[in-house]
């Protein structure tokens, strides 16, 4: 039987938990009692929001729509005390001629130690954004926003968007990126060529065998030592990939259900990652009413859940970015926020839950750091 893992003096982690109606942020030195300071953005949706801690600062990177002045991407060197947007507003805007216009920033992503000052956005309608000012504009990645598939790329139930970002840790140029709907695509040369990347990947809502692309792929992940291994979850399916996303293998025997939105990683080790499944596509409430997180230590080959601490019963749901893991030592903490506002905390990897926060308003992103 594995040892667990000896709990060591840590940093604070920092969370930042995005809401319908807001931003919050909760600071922590034991990861059991936490102080809360928020709403910033009062009343705009946070869809997205990133701790970015390159060059040993931490910045925080919000995307924030305003239901009158539209979406915007603001940064903070300050933990919130103070919040900065671009000169014109918006920081994340198409150039003249693309017609179309920003509906909402889904995603905000900071690139590898190695481009301290890259960050990545992607948007709905489906566009991905580069940033190499460390998110304070952006400039649209026009590889992917002409590639001949686009006009074909449908959207799903919550819209058409590209809310998974994933630069390549030891390939420069080589980024991954996912959308409901049209799957997953990848470049290895910054942006400049994209392929299709869902072999193996279903679309049980088309009809015959899985398309090339079209697929409803809902979050992927990337394992921290073997960057090639990806996990994914699916509108229906739960995938893994061990060459980099060119073909997919199914590893949701052992679930319950392979519905779901959320899945994450693992910070710092090997075929480890979490997933939170619902019971279908038109039942989106835990299998049996009981909110269980369920985790992976070998790949995908067997599942444990674990619930202790969580409610139940449970007929709620976690969305697609209301998930995350710190990256403090051993054991790793790992966070979930779910749609009636509440926001759980385990310092010991799942196993254990414990309540940080309700009656926010839907959770729609979560966020963890350790602060350098």
């Amino acid at each position: 039987m594995a040892e667990e893992p000896e709990e060591l003096p840590m940093n604070d982690v920092v969370l930042a938990v995005g809401t319908a109606k807001g931003l919050w942020l909760m600071r922590s030195a034991d990861r059991r009692t936490w102080t809360v300071d928020g709403p910033h953005f009062r009343m705009r949706s946070v869809a997205a929001c990133a701790i970015d801690t390159r060059g040993g600062r931490a910045r925080l990177l919000v995307g924030a729509s305003s239901s009158h002045w539209g979406p915007a991407v603001s940064w903070s060197d300050d933990l919130g005390a103070t919040w900065t947007e671009a000169a014109d507003g918006s920081g994340i805007r198409f150039p003249p001629g693309a017609d179309a216009s920003v509906e909402a920033v889904w995603q905000l992503r900071p690139d590898t130690t190695q481009r301290p000052g890259v960050v990545w956005a992607g948007t709905q309608p489906s566009a991905l954004w580069r940033s190499d000012d460390g998110g304070q504009t952006f400039a649209l990645v026009e590889g992917l926003w002409n590639h001949p598939h686009r006009p074909t790329w449908e959207p799903g139930f919550g819209g058409q968007a590209i809310h998974t970002v994933l630069p390549h840790p030891m390939q420069d140029g080589r980024v991954l990126v996912a959308m409901s709907t049209g799957g997953v695509y990848v470049t290895e040369d910054d942006g400049t060529s994209w392929r299709p990347s869902n072999t193996g990947i279903g679309a049980d809502f088309l009809p015959g065998e899985a398309p090339e692309y079209g697929q409803c792929v809902h979050k992927v992940a990337r394992d921290p030592v073997d960057p090639d291994r990806l996990f994914a979850q699916n509108h229906g399916g739960v995938y893994s990939s061990g060459d980099g996303g060119a073909t997919w293998t199914s590893i949701a025997a052992g679930l319950p259900a392979d519905f779901g939105f959320p899945v994450v990683a693992h910070p710092h080790r090997a075929d480890t990652a979490w997933v939170v499944p619902l019971t279908a596509d038109f039942q989106r409430m835990p299998p049996d009413d009981q909110l269980r997180v369920w985790r992976t230590t070998d790949a995908g080959a067997t599942w444990t859940a674990s619930e202790s601490g969580l409610p139940q019963p449970y007929y709620g749901s976690v969305l697609r970015d209301a998930m995350a893991t710190d990256d403090v030592q051993d054991p790793a903490g790992v966070y979930v926020g779910t749609r009636d506002g509440a926001v759980y905390a385990s310092a010991d990897e799942g196993r254990t839950w414990s309540l940080i926060i309700q009656h926010l308003p839907d959770v729609l992103c979560v966020r963890a750091a350790a602060l350098p």
